[in-house]
């Protein structure tokens, strides 16, 4: 679904940051703020721009001048493993006029760092050729948290659907990209049933890949009454442990690895 958003420019003292998400060394983030606008976002929280934070969504910030910077910083930090989209997905739509992924993605492949991708969107497609030609330093991930499309954009109302989303993650595999999915956040009410929870193992089965999983965190700013999350809170945190477990016998029962996934902060 299109959505309307203001893009404003910024200029960037760091590229890369530490990460303290497991298996990331540095964490890189084109831009500040996304046009997905999902309505369970953390991302806003550590989102130090006020305008973009109060206005998930709706205002982007491109770091102009991240590439530059990016070129230092590889020529003298050890290498490492990057997680591209730790905060804010870094193949919105933005991305394909700017094209900021891209070029730090081809910085980092050429200096020999490990690139780590998680997106929603199939944008990441249009890299294939590096990807293709990296294929021992990277890997991506998509981030599906159902296959129903009216429950996706409730949720997400401005991302891919679903269903792209499972193309483009079929068409990484059939190129032989080392991929991965994130089920997540699995909301109780919304997109935490057993049909579900079987929909993303069968996935996950079927591409002989491994499947993250993350429950919803309830944050500060879902707990107020005028937010479409509010009513799902107590439920979230009443069924934690059953939908884990439901989960883990899935994964068990059709012989999938599956491993909890984690946010940034």
């Amino acid at each position: 679904m299109f959505q309307e958003f203001k893009v404003m420019k910024t200029r960037c003292e760091t590229a890369l940051s530490r990460s303290g998400l497991p298996g990331l060394d540095y964490a890189l983030n084109p831009y500040v703020g996304c046009s997905h606008a999902c309505i369970y976002c953390y991302a806003r929280l550590y989102t130090r721009n006020r305008d973009v934070g109060s206005n998930w969504g709706r205002i982007i910030l491109v770091k102009e001048n991240i590439v530059d910077v990016l070129r230092r910083e590889v020529a003298k930090y050890p290498r490492g493993v990057v997680g591209i989209g730790t905060v804010t997905d870094a193949y919105q739509p933005v991305e394909a006029v700017y094209k900021l992924t891209r070029r730090s993605l081809e910085v980092l492949l050429r200096h020999g760092f490990h690139v780590s991708i998680q997106t929603k969107n199939p944008l990441v497609l249009r890299d294939m050729d590096l990807l293709v030609t990296h294929r021992d330093l990277v890997d991506v991930g998509f981030t599906i948290t159902t296959l129903d499309y009216r429950a996706s954009i409730q949720i997400e109302p401005h991302a891919p659907p679903p269903n792209a989303r499972l193309k483009a993650l079929e068409k990484l595999v059939e190129e032989n990209i080392a991929s991965w999915i994130f089920y997540g956040p699995i909301i109780p009410g919304i997109n935490s049933d057993p049909d579900t929870v079987r929909s993303m193992v069968d996935i996950a089965k079927k591409l002989n890949i491994v499947l993250y999983y993350d429950v919803l965190h309830v944050k500060s700013f879902m707990n107020t009454p005028t937010h479409p999350l509010y009513n799902y809170i107590e439920k979230t945190r009443r069924e934690r442990r059953r939908i884990m477990e439901l989960i883990e016998t899935e994964c068990r029962r059709q012989k999938v690895t599956c491993r909890t996934g984690f946010s940034e902060g």
